[in-house]
Formats: structure tokens, sequence, C-alpha cells
């Protein structure tokens, strides 16, 4: 179906402490794909400590790398990345431990890489026929996905989805930031970038465990949101800046208008509105200056990503 140059596919997964569902997890990945010649196994061990790494072994993983303590899923996700790009893998799969994610859905996510449609493929889950997620968990994944949308300008329905593939061009070019979840953080990063992203819909299982990563809807939400609003000022900061600083710019114009009309009635009287006012058009003129002097920063930051994108392209010119 595809033509040479041979094509390497690595399927990563992070784990921790999953010595009781990863070997149901290996024994559903298929080893052959339409298009791909090699494949292998990466299994990223975050610090576990059960049985894990021998369960790997046992069912036969190409490579195992281990992380001297837990270090969190989004630094798990990245050493994979990062030993992917060593090995010298051509396109990387993330999947979960726990099963979640149908394995013969992979060739849906490399599809699109293998034709040069997509540089990320996002697997999308049927949500709203899942029985273990509640009805509040399926809103707010719909309003966070959402948000995930207008803030990277992707059309990917399901942000949270673990299950993707990953391009090596792309690989080369992601920096995450976060350290509790790489899912709407890439998705943000590879927006802003322009990165070719797609979205396809796959299939799940059945859980076999409850989510270690949602702790709580509550604490979820403010992880989400904390990492959107990082995300964003990181790569769009005039425009944050400008938002900010556009709150409290213009109360204090109102006021100042409010102030005005007053004055000529009774010239002596609403002082205190008149210093709310000018306290609140310099905020907010001091966080147009902050914007300004933070979209000269990014401007360095973007240089520093091609020098970096340059550098490791020249690191894995000759992989193992």
């Amino acid at each position: 179906m595809y033509n040479t140059p041979m094509t390497r596919l690595l399927i990563q997964i992070p784990c921790l402490n999953e010595e009781e569902t990863l070997g149901i997890a290996l024994e559903a990945i298929p080893r052959s794909y339409d298009g791909v010649d090699h494949v292998e196994l990466l299994v990223i061990d975050d610090g576990s400590t059960d049985r894990t790494v021998d369960v790997a072994r046992r069912y036969g993983v190409h490579h195992v790398v281990s992380l001297s303590s837990n270090k969190g899923l989004a630094r798990a996700f990245m050493a994979g990345l990062e030993y992917g790009l060593k090995i010298g893998a051509d396109i990387i799969v993330n999947t979960d431990a726990d099963n979640q994610y149908q394995a013969e859905d992979i060739q849906l996510l490399i599809n699109p890489i293998l034709e040069k449609k997509a540089e990320i493929v996002i697997g999308e889950r049927p949500i709203q026929t899942t029985a273990h997620f509640s009805p509040l968990k399926k809103v707010l994944q719909r309003f966070g996905s959402f948000m995930v949308q207008k803030a990277s300008r992707t059309k990917i329905p399901d942000a949270p989805s673990g299950f993707r593939a990953i391009s090596r061009d792309a690989a080369l070019r992601l920096n995450i930031f976060n350290e509790y979840t790489y899912t709407l953080e890439m998705i943000i990063q590879a927006g802003k970038s322009r990165m070719n992203i797609m979205s396809v819909p796959i299939r799940t299982n059945d859980d076999l465990r409850p989510s270690r990563l949602v702790k709580s809807i509550p604490f979820y939400i403010r992880q989400a949101i904390f990492t959107m609003f990082r995300v964003l000022n990181t790569y769009q900061p005039l425009q944050v800046f400008l938002l900010l600083g556009g709150i409290p710019f213009t109360l204090g114009v109102l006021l100042g208008l409010r102030w005005v009309i007053l004055f000529m009635g009774e010239p002596a009287s609403h002082i205190p509105s008149l210093i709310l006012a000018a306290i609140l058009i310099l905020i907010g003129g001091q966080l147009f200056i902050f914007g300004l002097a933070a979209d000269l920063v990014s401007v360095n930051r973007k240089l520093l990503e091609d020098i970096q994108f340059r550098l490791r392209q020249m690191d894995q010119s000759d992989p193992s």
C-alpha cells in the first residue's frame, strides 16, 4: 500500500504500578501494520514499586526506560518521545497501560501520518456512549475540549485522549512544560506552532480500573485551566496581557468618565472615585507594558525552539 523508505513504529506505554493490567494491554497490541516495516514496544516505568518492569519483559517489550522516581505522566510521556527519537522511530504511538483503547485502532492513528495528511493524530473516544463515564464527566469533557479547540484553533473533539500518534518531525518540535498531563498542552502547542493535527474515531474497552489522573472533578478542572492559561501565556503573551490589562483599564476609564460627569455638578466631591480610576488605569497600562515585554521574550523563545529543533535533528541524524 505504501512505498519505501522503511518505516519504524514505536508504541510507548507510560506506566506507574501497572502489573495487573499491563499484560492485558501488551497482549492486545498487534505486532504488524500496513505501511510499517518495524514495530517496537517501549514501556516507560515512572518509578513503579510493583512488578511492572518484570511484566513488560515477560511479554517481550523491546525497550524499557526506568525513571529514578515518580516524575508524573507528562515527564514519562516526554521521556518516551526522547527515547523514540534517539532510536530513530519514524512514528511514535502513545497508549495507556490500563487497556482503555482498542489496540487494533493503532492502524487508524498512523494511517494519516503514513499518507502525509497529518503530523499528529488524536484518537476520539465514543464519550457519549461510554457507560463508565458519568453524565457530569461527559459534559465537562465536551466543554473542556471546546475550550481547547478555541485556544489551539484546532478541531480536536476529545482533547484529554491519550491515544495518539506523533510523527518524527512533530516529536522533534514538542516541548511539554506541565508536570501533570501532556494531553491538553500538546494540542494547544501543536495548534499554535501550526502543526498539522487531526482526529480519528477510535474504540475503547471496558474500564479495568479508576482513572489515576482524575483524582476529583474539581482538581482536574483546576489543573486543566492552569495548563491552558500557562500555554496561552507562553505562545500568545501579548494577547493574554492585553486581555488582563483591558479589564482594569476599561473600569478605570469608565470611573473617570463618571467622575467627569459628576465633577460638573459637584467639583469638590467624588475624589476617591478619581483616585480609584487612576489606579485602575495605571494597573492596566502596566499590564500592557508587561505584555509587550513578554512578547519580545516570546520571539526569543521561538528562535530557541528552532535552534532546539535543529540540534535535535543533528543529534538524531545517526540513530543506533
